[in-house]
Order: C-alpha cells, then sequence, then structure tokens
C-alpha cells in the first residue's frame, strides 16, 4: 500500500479502528445523527472531533446534542446528557426521526441484501431461527435521509445475499403487495419518502448503491481485495466501480480512539 502522509499504515492500526474511522468519514458538518450503542458512538464522537465539530447526535434512548467526555457505555448511560439540549425519552427523539429531521443514522442487521434491505427479525424456512428483532431499526431505516450499515462480513458470506430472509427495514426496492413486485421504495412511500441507506461499511470494505439502488464496491479494506469482497457476498457484487483502498486510519484519529475518547478501552481495548 502506498503511504500517505499522516494516514497510518498496516500493522498501526486494528480492524475496529478502520471501522470506526471509516464510519465517522460519513458524517458532514452541521448534520442530525441518530446514533446507537457501540461502534456508532465511535464514530459520531471521532466525526465530532475532526470534519464535523457542529454535526448533532440523537442517542437513541432520548437525549439530544450530547456532549460527553469520553465514550458512554451504552446509549442508556447518563454520560450521553452531558451539555445536552435535550434529555427525554424515546418519543421525543423518534418524534424528530418521524419529522425528516434525521440526515444520518448508523444501524447493524443480520442480512443485508443487494438493495440495502435489513433482516433482523428472521432466518430460514419454518424450522429456522428467530432473531432479537427490530427494536428501532425499521423507523430509523425508514425515515432518516441517509443510513449506513454496519455489518461483519469476512467469512460470513450469508450475511450478504441477494434477498434477505425477512424485510425488517426496506432498502432502496422493495416487494410492493398484493403482487409482490419489486419496485423502488420511492414509489410505494410516496410523500412520506426520506432517502435510503448511503452506504453499507464491513470488516472487508466500503459498499455503495447506485443509481438503481443496487450495491456495489466502493473500496476494500487493506489486507483485501475487490475479488475478496465478491467472493464474501452470496450475489454477484458489482466491484467494477471500486476506487481502490480504503483510507486508514489518520495517527489524529487514533490518538482519539484511544486516547480521548474510549481511553477506559470500553470499546477499543
Amino acid at each position: 500500500m502506498e503511504s500517505r502522509k499522516g494516514y497510518s499504515k498496516p500493522g498501526e492500526f486494528k480492524p475496529m479502528d478502520l471501522l470506526a474511522c471509516a464510519a465517522a468519514r460519513e458524517v458532514q458538518d452541521g448534520e442530525i445523527v441518530f446514533a446507537g450503542t457501540g461502534l456508532p458512538m465511535l464514530a459520531i464522537m471521532v466525526a465530532q472531533h475532526t470534519q464535523a465539530p457542529t454535526a448533532v447526535c440523537i442517542y437513541e434512548s432520548g437525549s439530544i446534542d450530547g456532549r460527553p467526555i469520553d465514550l458512554p457505555t451504552s446509549v442508556a448511560d447518563a454520560r450521553c446528557s452531558y451539555q445536552a439540549a435535550v434529555a427525554d425519552g424515546l418519543t421525543d427523539v423518534f418524534g424528530q426521526l418521524q419529522s425528516g429531521k434525521v440526515d444520518l443514522a448508523y444501524l447493524g442487521g443480520a442480512e443485508v441484501d443487494l438493495y440495502g434491505n435489513v433482516n433482523c427479525t428472521f432466518m430460514g424456512g419454518p424450522t429456522g431461527k428467530r432473531l432479537t428483532g427490530s427494536g428501532g431499526n425499521t423507523d430509523i431505516h425508514s425515515l432518516a435521509k441517509r443510513s449506513v450499515l454496519i455489518m461483519p462480513q469476512l467469512g460470513q458470506k450469508r450475511r450478504f445475499v441477494e434477498r434477505v430472509s425477512y424485510i425488517t427495514s426496506p432498502g432502496w426496492k422493495i416487494p410492493h403487495w398484493p403482487d409482490k413486485e419489486w419496485v423502488p421504495k420511492k414509489e410505494v412511500y410516496g410523500p412520506a419518502f426520506n432517502g435510503g441507506p448511503s452506504a453499507v461499511i464491513s470488516d472487508m470494505g466500503v459498499y455503495r448503491f447506485d443509481e438503481n439502488g443496487e450495491m456495489y464496491l466502493d473500496t476494500f479494506h487493506p489486507g483485501f481485495t475487490a475479488e475478496d469482497c465478491r467472493a464474501n457476498c452470496s450475489f454477484d457484487l458489482n466491484i467494477s466501480r471500486c476506487k481502490g483502498e480504503t483510507l486508514t486510519p489518520t495517527y489524529e484519529e487514533l490518538d482519539l480512539l484511544y486516547k480521548v475518547i474510549d481511553p477506559e478501552g470500553i470499546i477499543m481495548k
């Protein structure tokens, strides 16, 4: 890999570091960001310390524009409300989402498909496996202007599928009842349409969606190739638009992660 000034080299960062920094770079200054527990918290805090100092974070449990000194253990941690503009509850923060005020949201799931549909409800046929369920996933993925999915992939191609087993949260195309024809979500949602998934960030690469709402590989992480990413999908991933390697974390970002944001090692162990 060609060395870039200020960017770390292979061996100087962990996969978790790259995931957090790649997710942070999706945030634009001034945006309202909906974040859950874990990596999303790391991402928004890195962004606020770097390229997006005026980004506003809504934590799912009810605080708006909190500025924790360091990483909360979860969205229910009292630190989420430090210096917050609002410290309320689920009704208020989901009201912000439903009124179209959320620019970017972070999500995960058990499966994601070609069109960015997410499944975290049920996998398999009649004898399949019940999963944890939606929680806020459906509302968030449906109503945010952009959503970024953070998903494991390496050795788990069953998570990247052509069609999810169950649509918990709709992506860019969904089956329209009663004939089940796959159509753009915008046609179904009408005036309630706000947007859709903009990226999927895995432990192998960064994926985006084209003008037809179909997933393609944008960049592959150091140590992998475009063909590796395609081989870890259960569909024929488009790699023709790949730009090359994902930018590694900068030394500034690594210092922020370990010395400022998560000095206790809650996630950055």
